[in-house]
């Protein structure tokens, strides 16, 4: 199975842009800090702005917040940048023969359904600025640690 690093990388690109407002801001520079490429910083970076989240200026890397940290939820990126929209997904391909195999499908929606809407719920909750508050707390305790 593969996993979607989508939602991780475009809350890195907004705590990158949030802390390092003042430096170098290219998709470039970036992508050196998300350990990817400046065209897949570049594509998620046009979600976001789709998405009012990120303001951006054709022609120039100062790309900015398009509302405060506080202003932005981990659901309001993640229905920014993620495409399918469900955390989890049920297997089309099974008997309808079976008992489990004609039945598991719908069972599963309903309680995959459930985990969605609480997921949502709870992302709701987190900002991009206790992320990026949390991202100091780190790096702080990292130098008191004398840990670089």
């Amino acid at each position: 199975m593969r996993y979607s690093h989508r939602l991780s990388d475009a809350v890195h690109i907004l705590a990158y842009i949030d802390i390092y407002h003042d430096s170098d801001l290219s998709s470039t520079a970036i992508a050196a800090s998300v350990e990817s490429n400046p065209a897949l910083v570049r594509r998620l970076m046009v979600a976001l702005r789709r998405a009012g989240l990120l303001a951006t200026q054709q022609g120039t890397a100062a790309p900015r917040l398009a509302r405060q940290p506080a202003k932005i939820s981990l659901l309001d990126v993640y229905q920014a940048v993620e495409e399918e929209g469900n955390l989890l997904h049920v297997d089309d391909k099974t008997n309808p023969k079976c008992v489990v195999g004609g039945n598991i499908q719908e069972t599963l929606r309903v309680a995959y359904d459930e985990v969605q809407r609480a997921a949502e719920t709870q992302m709701a909750q987190i900002t991009l600025a206790s992320l990026v508050d949390d991202i100091w707390t780190r790096e702080r305790e990292k130098k008191a640690n004398g840990n670089r």
